[in-house]
């Protein structure tokens, strides 16, 4: 230890030299790595556009997990529900971009459409996620032509919720604002004064905003009831995928995660001997000028 406090002693520049090269470093290489899960979820806005809603659900997606979704009180008339119906899925595949590809392929088949993608680490270990809607009445063969992709299904979660009652509700609501709306058209025909039409306008226009909350809302129920949404994640590794593996020891899946590891500290001492090398100029500069006070008996 004396050593070496008398080195920093007798060469002073050259130890704020390396001090300065070992900031840049650190600031390089300090950062942890963080991986940002979202979760879908649904919530069932109470106005705007069926479609535009339709579409914000669909953009919303984007993330790994699920929470459970609320259910309506059980009925003895089962004819006619409305069930918003969503599917998940964690497939082991062996290709996983080709297995993107076939599923928006499929979906487009059953008359449905892509909502979106995404592809991780191409190179290396590629896992993947895709989104589609397909006619609810077709999802069974959906899920059943998915499966067939697989190597292995990791996982599987199906859910459904019942809007039936809600949609029932809006129904009578918009009787109700519809017969009121009515009702005001008849005092704006009557009206004399400008304040009274001024009011009975004002009161249009906000029974007219409600209404078209209401059809908006209704649009919403009638297209994700037809259009299910199936959420599938993708990958090689069952170990990179939402749901823990049934075999929590696999040998030859910890020397793929060890070779990635070293080849992963590879790289970064190569990033950080190109740093170096970079910065040459200064601790070379540094250096001679060491050298050159060292030669003519400076103190440093």
């Amino acid at each position: 230890m004396s050593r070496i406090f008398s080195w920093i002693k007798n060469n002073k520049l050259a130890f704020v030299l390396l001090l300065v090269v070992a900031y840049f470093l650190y600031k390089q290489y300090s950062l942890p790595l963080r991986y940002q899960i979202s979760s879908p979820a649904i919530d069932y806005p109470a106005v705007g556009s069926g479609e535009m809603m339709m579409k914000s659900q669909d953009r919303a997606i984007g993330g790994i997990g699920m929470f459970p979704q609320p259910e309506a009180p059980p009925t003895q008339n089962i004819e006619n529900r409305l069930v918003i119906q969503e599917s998940y899925l964690s497939l082991q595949v062996t290709n996983v971009r080709e297995s993107q590809d076939q599923i928006i392929g499929t979906a487009e088949d059953l008359g449905g459409y892509m909502v979106n993608r995404s592809l991780s680490n191409p190179q290396d270990a590629p896992t993947a996620s895709v989104t589609v809607r397909v006619p609810s009445d077709k999802l069974k063969q959906a899920l059943e032509a998915y499966r067939n992709l697989a190597v292995k299904v990791v996982s599987e979660n199906l859910n459904g919720t019942d809007v039936t009652d809600q949609y029932v509700d809006n129904e009578a609501r918009l009787a109700t604002l519809e017969k009121t709306k009515t009702k005001f058209e008849e005092i704006l025909a009557s009206a004399i004064r400008v304040q009274d039409i001024l009011e009975v306008q004002r009161e249009l226009i906000n029974l007219q905003s409600q209404i078209d909350a209401v059809i908006g809302q209704q649009k919403y129920y009638e297209q994700s009831a037809a259009m299910a949404r199936l959420t599938v994640y993708l990958s090689t590794d069952e170990f990179a995928l939402p749901y823990s593996p049934s075999e929590s020891w696999r040998p030859e899946v910890i020397f793929k995660q060890a070779i990635r590891s070293l080849i992963t500290h590879v790289r970064k001492l190569g990033t950080a001997l190109i740093w170096l090398a970079v910065y040459s100029p200064v601790w070379l500069i540094g250096l001679l000028l060491i050298r050159f006070l060292r030669k003519k008996n400076i103190p440093t």
